[in-house]
């Protein structure tokens, strides 16, 4: 997983990287113009902070998540050999927002609010994902925030548990995904089912017409 953020008015030339999720505890070790990022219990790294990455790649002109190129990617790994970092960076550019299609649901047993899902992601690709949205169903379409995707708000999609269930994705509201007009109000965006087809990436200029 690689998640990188960029925003020079809040943190000044630093494109923070994302390789791993977050320990309890962490530590930060600076070589030159890098920063690693550590959990203390294990010493596994978490990502990295590249300072003066304008040198590095250019300027960048995005605030938020950055959408890294193979060639940018090589060129960060070139600073972490230079300065003898061991860690890799993993080109990846698999999209992470997709259209899912919910194909069954049940009742967690451990809370009267929250569901399972089995949400299809691709044609090959099926995910287990908890859902707390109040109208979530079988047989809708879906946005699919997958493992590794970044929200509008910052929040990373990490593999995680809710109340003991494992979960592997997110099932997105038109509020989390900052959708023009949509509610302010829990609830899964459901799409019309001839939005896009199930493993599309999702068409946010699409999806801003959703509500007009």
């Amino acid at each position: 997983m690689l998640i990188a953020s960029y925003n020079r008015k809040v943190l000044g030339d630093i494109l923070v990287v994302v390789v791993d999720q977050d320990g309890e505890e962490q530590v930060t070790e600076v070589k030159n113009n890098v920063a690693i990022i550590k959990d203390v219990e294990n010493d596994r790294v978490l990502g990295f902070n590249f300072l003066n990455v304008s040198q590095i790649l250019g300027e960048i002109e995005v605030n938020g998540q950055v959408f890294l190129t193979q060639e940018q990617v090589e060129k960060l790994n070139q600073v972490l050999r230079d300065n003898e970092i061991t860690a890799e960076l993993e080109f990846d550019d698999s999209p992470k927002f997709v259209v899912g299609h919910v194909e069954s649901l049940e009742e967690h047993p451990n809370s009267d609010h929250l569901h399972i899902t089995k949400t299809r992601v691709d044609n090959n690709q099926e995910v287990q994902i908890v859902s707390g949205s109040p109208n979530i169903a079988n047989d809708i379409r879906v946005v699919v925030a997958k493992v590794g995707a970044m929200m509008p708000s910052g929040l990373i999609i990490f593999p995680g548990e809710l109340r003991g269930v494992a979960s592997n994705g997110m099932i997105c509201s038109g509020r989390e995904l900052e959708i023009k007009n949509a509610p302010q109000k829990p609830g899964a965006l459901i799409l019309p089912n001839d939005f896009q087809e199930v493993g599309q990436p999702f068409d946010f200029k699409l999806g801003d017409l959703l509500f007009q």
